[in-house]
């Protein structure tokens, strides 16, 4: 709570027009923020639950926060949906909506999934990891379970339940960290007595399991699923409601220095794969808050020769923050005097673009993407997938905020997720190269 009174009193801004906040990524009021949780549309909204701690920047305690958005770019944080009580802390989670009233909570009821566990509530003190539901009607108040918890502790810190119906079996398939990189597959009628499938093994990765299927290449006819852990890695495969047969090896997702414990939402409207990711690093010093997420992305299941890749753009629904489309001045800056940016270009050479001081580049003999001290060796080798590609041929997209610069290349092959605060003072941005293509649009603010 000092930390909070602290940083507020060096504040006199209202919230949300801070000099370092975030202007498009979403940002807790006040207080630590982590893990996204419960991603699920609901009664015509988007609902994003999140690991909070209201009281403090360095995230002690968890809670679920709660926000709505009709647009996946304006949302408006709510009270706290779920507290610690003395089954633990509240862990993460996922959300879904039950039509059929298969929980017997009320047909068509919002049921969160989430784990407790014991910590720093002292009614909780050594309680063991265990999964937990939680139910509303309408999409602000939520009520506890009275038979919490619905599974019990199976391995160490087994955590971060990631709920799906599975149409052909009319079933609940439940995907569940265990511990190492282990991770466990359920099935239930009802989200209350659940049985293990199997045991999955996911290489590089930890924690926050997300499970979802996804068509190849945009064809419903091959439809493939999607095992994802916390640090980014996936494995595709297929599923038949009883097992999950990987059908590569665990793959990396983002090549950047901040992104972790992604979701994916429920329930879609648009039948979307829509993941929001935590960017895990990203300390504001000095400030009430404490971490972002990263924007919404679109991912999809595309063919590689290297074989079944995700991708990842951000969704279209950023395009409603597009201002003024950005033109070079005399010095050759393309101001942005919010710098706040969205831009796309196509090169077939080297190139540099720098924004608010932050420099990307790709060198065309060694074939070499660079921002910071990130690079992606073999870009229009491994990564080029499109059967029209040229030699060289680098196509990107750049999300610009406050403290973040998303870089999506190859059609979003390539995901490279940066987190950083400018130094410098030009807002905006310098080209060094000659694009085939190239388009750059001011963003508002979406507060």
């Amino acid at each position: 709570m000092l930390a909070i009174a602290a940083a507020l009193a060096m504040q006199s801004q209202k919230p949300y027009s801070e000099p370092l906040r975030p202007q498009f990524h979403f940002t807790a009021q006040k207080g630590w923020l982590n893990d996204p949780n419960g991603l699920v549309y609901f009664k015509g909204e988007y609902h994003l639950f999140f690991q909070h701690d209201p009281n403090d920047v360095n995230g002690a305690h968890k809670y679920w926060g709660h926000a709505v958005s009709k647009d996946l770019v304006h949302w408006k944080e709510l009270p706290e949906a779920i507290e610690p009580d003395a089954l633990g802390d509240i862990w993460s989670g996922s959300a879904v909506v039950d039509p059929l009233n298969t929980a017997h909570l009320g047909a068509g009821a919002l049921i969160c999934m989430y784990t407790a566990a014991g910590g720093t509530n002292d009614a909780s003190k050594g309680q063991p990891f265990t999964q937990c539901l939680s139910c509303s009607l309408d999409g602000r108040t939520f009520a506890k379970f009275i038979g919490n918890p619905v599974l019990g502790q199976l391995a160490g810190g087994n955590r971060d339940p990631k709920v799906n119906w599975y149409e052909p079996k009319k079933e609940w398939i439940l995907a569940l960290y265990l511990e190492g990189n282990h991770y466990g597959l359920f099935s239930s009628q009802n989200l209350r007595s659940w049985t293990q499938l199997q045991t999955v093994d996911m290489p590089n990765a930890s924690e926050c399991p997300d499970f979802f299927e996804l068509p190849l290449d945009g064809h419903k006819n091959e439809m493939k699923w999607v095992f994802w852990g916390a640090s980014g890695y996936y494995r595709v495969g297929s599923f038949d409601g009883s097992t999950f047969k990987p059908e590569t090896d665990s793959i990396r997702s983002d090549y950047g220095n901040t992104a972790y414990a992604a979701q994916t939402f429920y329930n879609e409207p648009k039948g979307r794969r829509v993941q929001i990711t935590w960017f895990n690093g990203s300390v504001f010093p000095g400030c009430a808050w404490n971490q972002q997420l990263g924007f919404p992305t679109e991912m999809r299941l595309v063919s590689t020769p290297a074989g079944p890749r995700l991708t990842f753009l951000p969704v279209d629904e950023i395009r409603e923050l597009h201002a003024a489309r950005m033109k070079p001045d005399a010095s050759g800056l393309w101001e942005a005097a919010s710098g706040l940016m969205d831009v796309e270009a196509r090169f077939e050479d080297s190139f540099a673009i720098t924004v608010n001081g932050t420099k990307i580049s790709y060198d065309a003999p060694s074939d070499t993407l660079k921002a910071l001290d990130r690079s992606v060796p073999g870009l229009t080798g491994q990564y080029t997938w499109w059967t029209t590609a040229q030699s060289h041929d680098v196509a990107l997209r750049l999300l610009v905020d406050r403290a973040s610069v998303e870089v999506y290349a190859q059609r979003g092959l390539v995901n490279m997720p940066l987190f950083l605060i400018p130094t410098s003072t030009e807002r905006g941005l310098r080209i060094e190269g000659k694009p085939v293509s190239f388009e750059a649009h001011e963003l508002k603010s979406a507060w």
